[in-house]
């Protein structure tokens, strides 16, 4: 099945922050997990914010990591309930 942009960025992004909050929160974790480009997930990152998302980069740039300080409107129990199929539109793995 064939899903629209719209969708599957939207799910990117909260697979990306749903990742930080537990504990795949460096940018060299999250491209080894999904395979996805540098770039993107840095990009996925920071449009966290247009989603309301609050996610701040904490410690040194070399050995820092990202965290979720408010997920805004979104329902981080939604996306712990639909990661299965969130995955599975996004043709990522199911992280542990």
């Amino acid at each position: 099945m064939t899903h629209s942009k719209t969708k599957t960025s939207f799910y990117r992004r909260l697979y990306v922050a749903h990742l930080i909050s537990t504990g795949v929160n460096t940018v060299p974790q999250i491209t080894q997990l999904t395979g996805m480009p540098r770039r993107t997930a840095q990009d996925t990152i920071a449009a966290l914010e247009e989603l309301a998302i609050n996610c701040e980069f904490v410690g040194a740039k070399k050995d820092g990591s990202y965290k979720i300080n408010d997920w805004g409107a979104i329902n981080p129990l939604w996306i712990k309930n639909e990661i299965a199929h969130i995955c599975e539109v996004l043709d990522y793995p199911l992280a542990d």
